[in-house]
């Protein structure tokens, strides 16, 4: 998989995708990640990105050249399955869509900054719009770390356990059960008796149960 993530804060992305999983895969070229500067696309002496707006609202947008200018850059060297978009209004990210995205071979994702992008973007080069939550953030860069946080972690070999990434909450509609490590016994706080009887059919059903407790408990509406 290569993900190409367009932003003007390059250094607010490059950290996080040289740390643990994100790093490994590429390592092992499992993932290819690219960070471009958009500022490398604008014809602007001062490298400027971004105008008022017209109507007069508060705040600065981001201009339609330079983005223009690196999504044509990069489709000419290649097809991409899907070119997203950051934003707050965006279809809710979810684990299923994460399964489904970790399967495409080439994606942008474009990170908004500023009081937004000019529309005709989202008109015009958008596929698609992507929300990790109903808030807003200074910019898009985080939400672009956490997609492809999630993404990667999805493709083959970039988790030494890969059943591991199975049994995460959401994926298959419930929270996590609980887990519990050594000591088994630690200030007089018992890990249930049922992890430690080595009978595997009891644990899995155990752990089940948990699931949907949790899941009814803190998610309910995970269940509808």
């Amino acid at each position: 998989m290569r993900i190409d993530i367009l932003t003007v804060l390059p250094e607010m992305i490059e950290s996080p995708l040289n740390c643990s999983i994100l790093k490994r895969a590429r390592d092992k070229g499992l993932a290819e990640i690219v960070v471009h500067n958009l500022r490398d696309y604008t014809t602007n002496k001062h490298r400027k990105v971004d105008d008022y707006p017209f109507g007069g609202e508060a705040g600065m947008v981001m201009q339609i050249e330079p983005i223009h200018r690196a999504i044509s850059a990069l489709k000419a060297e290649r097809d991409y399955d899907e070119v997203i978009f950051t934003s707050p209004d965006g279809e809710q990210f979810t684990q299923p869509m994460a399964n489904a995205m970790s399967m495409l071979d080439n994606i942008i994702i474009l990170c908004g900054h500023y009081k937004g992008i000019d529309y005709r973007i989202r008109e015009h080069l958008i596929t698609r719009e992507i929300s990790i939550g109903d808030y807003v953030l200074t910019g898009g860069e985080i939400p672009a770390v956490v997609i492809t946080d999630a993404l990667v972690r999805l493709i083959p070999g970039a988790i030494g356990d890969e059943q591991s990434a199975l049994s995460d909450s959401y994926q298959d509609n419930l929270l996590a059960p609980p887990v519990y490590t050594r000591p088994a016994e630690y200030c007089g706080w018992r890990v249930p008796d049922i992890l430690l009887s080595g009978h595997e059919a009891k644990i899995s059903e155990w752990r089940h149960q948990q699931a949907l407790e949790r899941t009814r408990r803190l998610r309910p509406d995970l269940l509808d």
